[in-house]
C-alpha cells in the first residue's frame, strides 16, 4: 500500500521542521502576550492608526473569536483580530494586527504576489482536496495518467505555499517599518521575534508540501518503470 512507501522517509524532515516551528511561534508568542507595551496601544487602536495614516479609514477592523485567527479578508476588505490581539496591549497582540495592517496596505497598493496568491485560492483549494486522491487511484489501478494528473494539481498547492512567502515576509517587514515609529528598540525586537517564529510556519508549510510532491513524483516514476519492467 502506497501508505507503507519507503518514500514517507523524505517527509520526516519537513515534520520535525513543522514541529520545531510550531513550538517556537507558540513559546514566542507567549512570552510576548505577557510584555505589556508602554505605547498603551492595544491590537485595535493599533491597527485603526496604521489603516488610517495609511488612508484606509474605510477598512473595519472586527473582533473574532479563537487564538491567532487574525486575518485580512480581501474579499471583504475587512481586518479581523482574534480576541486576545484586539483587546490586549501586548507586544506580541501589537505586532499580529500591524502585521495583519500590512496585508490590508498589499492588497490597496495591489502588490502583485498578493494579487497572484489571490487568483490562486479557489484553484489551490480544489487542488488541495482531491490531488492526494487521484494520485492514490492512478496508482492503485495502474492509470498513470490519472496519476500524473494527481501530481500537477498537487504541484498548484506548492506553488500557492511558494507565493505566499513574499507576502508574509513582506507584511511582517511593513509592520516593523510601521511601528518604528511608534515603539522602541527593545518592544521593537520582541515584535521581530514574534513576526519571524510566524513567517517559519510559512516556510515549514511549503517545504512540507514540496517534499511531498517529490515523494509523489518518485512513487509515479518507480511504479512506472515497474511496470515496464513487468512488460
Amino acid at each position: 500500500m502506497i501508505w507503507f512507501d519507503w518514500t514517507i522517509i523524505i517527509m520526516i524532515p519537513a515534520i520535525l521542521l513543522g514541529l520545531i516551528v510550531q513550538i517556537r511561534l507558540s513559546t514566542t508568542y507567549s512570552r510576548y502576550s505577557k510584555v505589556q507595551s508602554r505605547t498603551g496601544m492595544t491590537g485595535y487602536t493599533a491597527a485603526r492608526r496604521i489603516l488610517d495614516a495609511a488612508g484606509l479609514r474605510h477598512v473595519p477592523i472586527e473582533c473574532i473569536q479563537g487564538e491567532l485567527t487574525d486575518h485580512f479578508d480581501p474579499r471583504s476588505n475587512v481586518l479581523r483580530l482574534s480576541n486576545g490581539v484586539y483587546n490586549s496591549s501586548s507586544v506580541a497582540a501589537i505586532g499580529v494586527a500591524a502585521h495583519e495592517c500590512g496585508h490590508a496596505i498589499q492588497y490597496a497598493e495591489e502588490y502583485t504576489p498578493m494579487k497572484v496568491r489571490g487568483a490562486l485560492v479557489k484553484v489551490t483549494n480544489f487542488s488541495s482536496s482531491i490531488s492526494m486522491f487521484i494520485v492514490i487511484l492512478g496508482l492503485i489501478f495502474s492509470f498513470r495518467e490519472l496519476a500524473l494528473v494527481g501530481v500537477a494539481l498537487f504541484s498548484v498547492v506548492v506553488l500557492f505555499q511558494l507565493v505566499t512567502l513574499p507576502v508574509e515576509f513582506n507584511a511582517s517587514r511593513r509592520a516593523v517599518k510601521i511601528l518604528d515609529g511608534y515603539m522602541d528598540r527593545e518592544e521593537l525586537s520582541g515584535v521581530k521575534s514574534v513576526l519571524s517564529a510566524a513567517a517559519m510556519t510559512y516556510v515549514a508549510a511549503l517545504l512540507m508540501s514540496a517534499l511531498q510532491l517529490l515523494r509523489y513524483v518518485l512513487i509515479f516514476v518507480g511504479r512506472n518503470n515497474r511496470g515496464r519492467r513487468d512488460n
